[in-house]
């Protein structure tokens, strides 16, 4: 599938928002970008242009927590675990893309936003937490193979498990670059790399890079709350856009 300039011109200013909230409040690359591309496009194209930036997004967040080996060795189980889900789920998008990919990924940001406002109790997870291990890891290596967001489910999974703040991002970022490094080998063998994605994908690296370090700059100069708000609403209104898009 070839674009043309307007194209290119709408990834990078996708990208370099998505990545301005991402250096602003921590998170919300792949959970914005994704869904703002796949409006008009289909989701494995919107997966294609959006994984090799995310793979940035990871590595910097991974290390400005420091620690990394630490992390390494308390999440890997739960990083494999994203990581197996994540070809199945890539496989799954490759053979079978669908514009029901849209509804699905709409589903998952409505189910986001849920875990924001209600508290889940799920008192297995730390009863059971090899079991928890692989069922988390696994669901969400799959959701993010499809729609390349799997933030959903960890997040519920790091509160039941009582992680700290630095414990939630580095857990999440791992499953995120071993779910990513696994659909990026899996893109490459298919031959879904184009060399048109790989130019944007390279060039789309220093508008995901700038913006990040312009929103490290401005996270405490916004009022979080306001901000967090603000997001959360954009949020609700593209997923209402999505399931509008596949349905009607």
């Amino acid at each position: 599938m070839e674009f043309g300039f307007e194209f290119l011109a709408i990834l990078s200013v996708i990208l370099f928002f998505s990545a301005l909230v991402q250096g602003s409040i921590g998170f919300g690359f792949p959970l914005i970008s994704t869904p703002l591309l796949a409006m008009i496009t289909d989701m494995k194209t919107a997966v294609l242009y959006v994984v090799i930036p995310t793979l940035l997004i990871n590595v910097v967040s991974l290390f400005s927590e420091g620690d990394i080996l630490k992390a390494f060795k308390r999440f890997y189980p739960l990083a494999l675990m994203a990581m197996i889900g994540s070809a199945i789920g890539t496989q799954i998008l490759i053979y079978s893309s669908s514009e029901f990919f849209k509804l699905l990924l709409a589903i998952s940001i409505f189910f986001y936003l849920a875990i924001q406002k209600f508290k889940f109790e799920m008192k297995w997870v730390n009863e059971k937490p090899t079991f928890s291990i692989i069922f988390f890891g696994f669901v969400a290596g799959i959701i993010g193979g499809l729609t390349n967001v799997m933030s959903m489910i960890l997040i519920i999974y790091s509160l039941e498990a009582k992680h700290t703040r630095k414990e939630v991002i580095q857990s999440a970022n791992f499953c995120f670059l071993f779910g990513k490094l696994v659909q990026v080998i899996i893109f490459t063998l298919h031959g879904s790399f184009t060399q048109e994605v790989l130019n944007a994908s390279v060039l789309s690296l220093f508008v995901v890079g700038i913006a990040v370090v312009i929103g490290i700059k401005i996270k405490n100069k916004i009022p979080q709350d306001n901000y967090n708000k603000i997001i959360k609403a954009f949020l609700f209104l593209m997923a209402v856009a999505l399931v509008y898009q596949t349905l009607f």
